[in-house]
């Protein structure tokens, strides 16, 4: 693989994930004017219902994609997920009814759920030895970069020209990304070197619980439903929570801004402190100083105080789930590398639906604060603790030009 193909890997996964970002906020950013403007007759039952619907797809995306990715490669599974959930962005602007917005966000949902572990796993199989934490880190920036850009987009777009533009917005970066994906983005060479073997869909589902790896990925799918659960539930209900502690909505926007921010710069951080001290030691930090951090913001603290402690909380909680998709990448072969990681994330979409429904419930109950800031610290606990479950060591890159069935050593 010559060294120029290889530099594409990166930037074009990245931008990827990007997308995928952006999917993170804009529902949240048009679904106010579609309330208000009574689209379709939308009311806030049904509102929950769309969202719910996208995620259902999201969780199915990334247990279907990714399993396929180990069948037809990672190349063109990250193209198909990438130009389906844009091209079902575009059609969500001229979406005549509720059913049909809903419909093209279930189906969009399915290839952004794919595109994330894909992602992961052709970066992770073209990194450098022993910056497989980085490397993944890097690339979800993405994510919160897109989430980021989205929320400001939000700002400048709807106000003149309506909640539509924002999902045309979306969908225009594919019409540049997949013609270079098409163009430069190459294929795994650990994919190529294990293609002549024995591959099935049943087969590469069923290696996840061979070989010693039952206990590894029954801990990743703990640790992942925990982890996209406090990205989401955190998402959702932080600005309703720190409203109700008192904060003017001003400010608990902003301290959304914040966590964000501080999401970005754990991820940086994060990843190169892996590639140094290892990825299971980094993963349980994380999730325990993200567990600390959610506790301390149950305590009234100086506003200098309170903008650090929630950028301190970005920094830990959104980026240990990131460790935890690194440290799926290196416990599994090659062969099954993209199932894990899309099992993985599959499971954790359900974290994502369960954290604003555990949000939720504590406001209906009126003792989100403080309680639900010890709710989310004991799921970040639960986090660190099925981290502590998977065995030390990793997959050796060696075992990825041997076949499927003889490499499902234990860890």
């Amino acid at each position: 693989m010559s060294p120029g193909a290889r530099s594409w890997v990166v930037p074009l996964a990245w931008t990827a994930v990007l997308l995928d970002g952006f999917d993170l906020v804009v529902l949240g950013s048009v679904l106010p004017v579609l309330l208000r403007d009574h689209v379709w007759g939308l009311t806030p039952a049904t509102a929950s219902v769309v969202s719910t619907v996208g995620l259902a797809g999201m969780t199915l995306g990334a247990v279907a994609i990714g399993t396929v990715t180990d069948l037809l490669g990672r190349r063109k599974s990250l193209i198909l997920s990438v130009t389906l959930f844009s091209l079902c962005t575009l059609l969500c602007a001229f979406a005549p009814s509720t059913f049909v917005f809903g419909l093209l966000r279930f189906v969009a949902g399915l290839g952004l759920g794919g595109c994330l572990p894909t992602a992961i796993t052709l970066v992770t199989e073209y990194a450098r030895s022993g910056k497989s934490g980085s490397a993944t880190t890097t690339v979800m920036t993405g994510y919160h970069v897109g989430a980021v850009l989205t929320a400001l987009l939000g700002i400048v777009l709807i106000g003149p020209l309506g909640w539509r533009a924002m999902f045309v917005a979306g969908a225009l970066p594919a019409v540049v990304l997949v013609p270079l994906m098409l163009k430069f983005l190459p294929e795994s060479e650990t994919f190529q070197r294990v293609r002549e073997t024995e591959r099935s869909a049943g087969h590469a589902v069923a290696g996840l619980f061979r070989g010693g790896l039952l206990r590894a990925t029954i801990a990743f799918w703990v640790t992942s439903f925990m982890g996209l659960l406090l990205v989401y539930g955190l998402n959702t209900w932080l600005p309703e929570i720190m409203r109700q502690a008192g904060y003017p909505l001003g400010a608990a926007l902003s301290l959304l801004l914040t966590l964000n921010v501080g999401g970005i710069v754990g991820l940086l951080v994060a990843g190169r402190v892996a590639d140094r001290v290892g990825i299971r030691p980094s993963a349980i930090v994380w999730f325990c100083a993200g567990a600390l951090f959610l506790a301390l913001l149950s305590v009234k603290l100086p506003a200098v105080g309170l903008y650090a402690a929630v950028f301190l909380t970005g920094c830990f909680v959104f980026s240990a789930q990131v460790l935890v998709y690194a440290y799926v990448g290196r416990i599994y072969p090659g062969a099954i590398r993209a199932t894990g990681l899309g099992w993985s994330a599959g499971v954790g979409r359900l974290g994502a639906i369960s954290g604003p429904i555990l949000g939720g419930a504590l406001l209906t109950a009126g003792i989100a604060y403080p309680w639900g800031f010890y709710a989310f610290a004991g799921v970040g606990a639960l986090g660190a603790l099925a981290v502590a479950v998977v065995r030390p060591g990793h997959h050796s890159p060696a075992q990825d030009a041997t076949p499927a069935k003889q490499s499902h050593a234990p860890s």
